[in-house]
């Protein structure tokens, strides 16, 4: 949060960015002395989004930013400048055309994220002053993001099933949760089989991860998130393309723990239940076989139809795991699909719900919080996708279509019709750099969840 300070009444040391754009120039002009606006003529400055012109006064001191932006797009109107600036302190200038100065504080902050663990940053990143309620609110959102990049980034051997179980015990214990673990075999004893059977292969055991936090009395809410540390694709092997940056398919898990930390530190009157499968999907002689069946924790027997197709699996027990406590709501966070992306790019996760309002609160809040997401249909026709002729039915089939659909249709089979689920299909990554989104891990419908989290239980 370095990159984010508060601005104390009366500072006049911090320098101004006053944000405009081509239908403001002239009156931004208008408030230049006549040698900036010299200055700018000689520039060619014409305030478009990701312009930007530094001003100095007589002396040669720099004095104020001026930033091109798209008004209708907040979160990107700071979010290159952190390590673009002069380092130094900065504040947004009451005369900006963005009125509301949280959004691009939040762009700021993100844009200044830098992942260290293996080189030096680049830079420090410039600051930028806001007021007290602004870094109050912006904190936790800061946080919880740089968390999910953070445990996106780092590479298997250093993010493997113990290492996220890690995350989940240093988030317990910061809020003072309790902590349940199974590993290897005890997932057998316990009746979860199928992250057993995807993980077995690894020389890393498998694990289940629970955390609970909050009182009894209140709301029930649990938190799922796929925790594929490295994905092989088992027998089904992926391609060396296909493989390359499959040290993101923990993705979901990250945002799963971060939400709970969110969760905790707003101190939200639920009872949270996180429920973190972690794996390897390797290759070794024991390895889980196509064709095989495996009866389910929810007494489904699913036929392996691809090995490849393993995150559904491990949801599976978790999910039936979690439907046992009753909740109020259920929401689980994947990269599950690659058919996902083909529908919706790499920018917008797949948003699946088997309750209208709910889903439709999850889209409004992506766009109220510029953490947009897509709703996709659970299309019951689709199940005979995944019908079997030996089993109750397969985790994949033979047909390519709507491939998206029919995992969230799998993973729908062990939620019980009356409890409120929410599945998030998220890339949770950036394959470039781009203003406020470095390449590599990203949370995506992090905010948008935790914002109706805030609405309905806050």
């Amino acid at each position: 949060m370095s990159a984010l300070i508060e601005r104390q009444p009366g500072d006049r040391r911090s320098i101004a960015i006053e944000t405009t754009d081509a239908a403001h120039l002239a009156a931004t002009r208008r408030r230049l002395d006549a040698s900036q606006r010299r200055w700018l003529a000689d520039t060619g400055f014409d305030a478009a989004p990701g312009s930007v012109a530094l001003l100095a006064d007589a002396s040669g001191k720099l004095v104020r930013v001026l930033a091109g932006v798209d008004p209708h797009d907040s979160l990107a109107a700071l979010a290159a400048l952190p390590c673009a600036l002069p380092e130094a302190t900065y504040h947004l200038a009451a005369e900006s055309v963005l009125a509301d100065p949280v959004q691009p504080a939040l762009g700021w902050s993100l844009g200044a994220y830098q992942f260290s663990r293996y080189r030096q940053p680049r830079r420090a990143p410039a600051r930028l002053a806001v007021a007290a309620d602004a870094l109050k609110q912006l904190a936790p959102l800061v946080e919880a993001t740089c968390l999910v990049r953070d445990l996106v980034n780092t590479p298997t051997e250093d993010m493997g099933p113990q290492q996220l179980a890690d995350a989940v015990r240093r988030l317990g214990k910061t809020h003072r949760a309790k902590l349940r673990e199974w590993v290897g075999d005890e997932l057998l004893a316990a009746n979860f089989p199928t992250i057993h059977a995807v993980g077995r292969a690894s020389h890393r055991a498998p694990r289940l991860v629970e955390l609970s936090w909050g009182k009894a009395s209140d709301p029930k809410l649990v938190i799922v998130g796929k925790g594929v540390c490295f994905d092989t694709g088992g027998l089904d092997l992926k391609s060396s393309d296909g493989m390359r940056w499959m040290k993101k398919d923990m993705g979901g898990a990250a945002h799963a723990i971060a939400l709970a930390g969110l969760v905790m530190q707003a101190k939200l009157p639920l009872r949270l239940t996180l429920l973190i499968p972690a794996v390897e999907n390797a290759v070794a002689g024991n390895a889980m076989r196509p064709g095989e069946v495996i009866t389910t924790r929810a007494g489904h027997t699913v036929e392996v139809d691809n090995t490849d197709a393993e995150g559904r699996l491990i949801l599976c027990d978790a999910l039936a795991y979690g439907a046992e406590q009753k909740p109020a709501l259920m929401i689980d966070f994947a990269t599950l699909t690659g058919a996902a992306r083909v529908a919706l790019g790499p920018d917008l996760p797949a948003l699946f719900g088997n309750r209208d309002a709910s889903a439709d609160e999850v889209v409004a809040a992506g766009h109220a919080v510029a953490d947009p997401l897509w709703r996709l249909p659970l299309w019951r026709p689709y199940r005979k996708l995944l019908d079997s002729h030996l089993a109750d039915f397969a985790n994949a089939g033979p047909s390519r279509h709507a491939g998206a659909i029919t995992a969230a249709l799998y993973l729908e089979r062990f939620v019980p019709d009356d409890i409120d689920w929410l599945h998030l299909d998220t890339y949770a990554w950036n394959d470039a750099d781009r203003p406020g989104r470095p390449r590599g891990g990203e949370a995506m419908g992090l905010r948008a969840v935790f914002a109706v989290l805030q609405k309905r239980f806050g």
